[in-house]
């Protein structure tokens, strides 16, 4: 062994690094904002791309880094073509609404509307990701996605129905069950994956996180039940004297009604708020922890206070941010004003006022989008790496190349739903 070689071992098969600086981003990502701001939004093609080649071409694993060989051109093409399929649907749909503006079927075209648009976007997510791993190549083998999309989309929309209408219990096993559908369908070359997470297991570590953000709300809802005297309302509904929401009102008082639904919504939303970083901390270990690939099988270090740190950070960012830009607009309106006077009339002042406001939500947008992707996506993305330990990949080393690079239009109708993401 050389001198060199004892200073600076070579990575183990299994060790898993992230060597992106955050600097370097921040630079990515404000040059990004910048021209997707002159540009209007179009460079946003060029920019997904070179977002994807800096992560990617920072994870390293056992000593080589990931390779992402997509083309934002190929992202436009599939953005304009999913425009050619979308105009014609939303087309169809808001004449559909119109047509049966005036008819009882209006709410059910409504429902069947939402219905068509959830499953076109779980397909669009399924194509996306299918365009995402044929455009990762890992020691010069692509990964692959096979399986039709329309089954897992059909399957996505079931699995969300159950989880909404559980009010978000059946969330662990409808994860499970769609993570395992994607990654029996997921290939790096010839070598197979598939998901072991157990929907039990992470229901378990979830259920108090549900308790203490959907409880208060199911309580209030019950407490507020036990309230009514039913019989009263039954017998007030078939005679038609008065309303049901005013029996209510007199059995329990709006008041009492308001005091009981204000208090449990609030305390879900500050639930919620202060509980989401442990849940990302919770779903993300529980995920990373459950991908294997053949013989090779990955175990997540996670920690809560490690999630709890990036969402603090977070605040600390976005909160002087957000001071800043509104300091600064309410001095450029207040500005503007006196330098035009009274003598031009309002309707300059209202213009000159409009302008600045319309600035304003841009800068916001994009100043937020910027300081939460580097903030917290860029830091999710740098620990979920950091953290992950690989077991059995020597594996890795026998791999044979396998599968062809797909379509942009996945990825084009996602970015056309909103519903596109790295």
């Amino acid at each position: 062994m050389t001198t060199a070689e004892a200073l600076n071992p070579a990575p183990s098969a299994g060790a898993a690094n992230f060597l992106g600086k955050e600097a370097a981003y921040w630079r990515l990502r404000i040059k990004g904002a910048a021209l997707l701001m002159v540009t209007l939004g179009l460079y946003r093609f060029w920019f997904a791309t070179d977002v994807r080649r800096f992560l990617w071409s920072n994870t390293e694993i056992g000593g080589e880094t990931l390779e992402y060989t997509g083309l934002a051109t190929e992202l436009l093409g599939g953005f304009l073509l999913a425009i050619a399929i979308l105009v014609p649907l939303y087309t169809a749909i808001a004449g559909t609404a119109l047509a049966l503006a005036f008819d009882k079927a209006e709410e059910a075209t409504a429902a069947i509307s939402f219905a068509v648009l959830v499953l076109l976007g779980q397909f669009a997510l399924y194509r996306a990701r299918r365009y995402r791993l044929t455009r990762t190549v890992f020691r010069g083998v692509r990964f692959d996605q096979h399986g039709a999309a329309w089954p897992y989309a059909l399957y996505a929309l079931l699995w969300w129905s159950i989880a909404v209408i559980t009010l978000g219990l059946a969330y662990p096993w409808a994860q499970a069950s769609l993570q395992r559908f994607k990654m029996r369908h997921t290939c790096y070359g010839d070598l197979l994956g598939s998901f072991e997470g157990s929907g039990s297991a992470l229901f378990l570590r979830g259920l108090p996180i549900w308790l203490l953000v959907v409880g208060p709300i199911v309580f209030a809802f019950f407490a507020l039940g036990a309230m009514i005297d039913w019989d009263a309302l039954s017998r007030v509904t078939a005679d038609g004297e008065n309303g049901p929401l005013d029996l209510l009102a007199g059995n329990i008082g709006f008041h009492r009604i308001f005091y009981i639904g204000a208090v449990a919504l609030g305390t879900s939303i500050i639930a919620a708020v202060l509980l989401y970083p442990l849940f990302q901390a919770v779903t993300w270990r529980w995920w990373i922890s459950g991908l294997r690939f053949g013989d090779v099988s990955v175990n997540s270090r996670i920690s809560i206070a490690q999630v709890y740190r990036i969402y603090l950070r977070f605040i600390l960012y976005i909160v002087p941010f957000m001071l800043l830009v509104m300091i600064v607009g309410g001095v450029c309106v207040f500005a503007g004003s006196a330098m035009i006077g009274s003598n031009h009339g309002s309707a300059l002042v209202q213009l000159v006022s409009s302008a600045v406001t319309l600035g304003l939500y841009v800068v916001i947008a994009l100043g937020a989008s910027t300081i939460y992707q580097v903030v917290v996506t860029f830091a999710m993305w740098r620990l979920a790496v950091q953290s992950a330990e690989l077991s059995g990949a020597t594996a890795l080393a026998a791999v044979r190349a396998s599968g062809l690079p797909s379509s942009a239009l996945g990825e084009g109708l996602a970015d056309a739903l909103g519903v596109g993401g790295i």
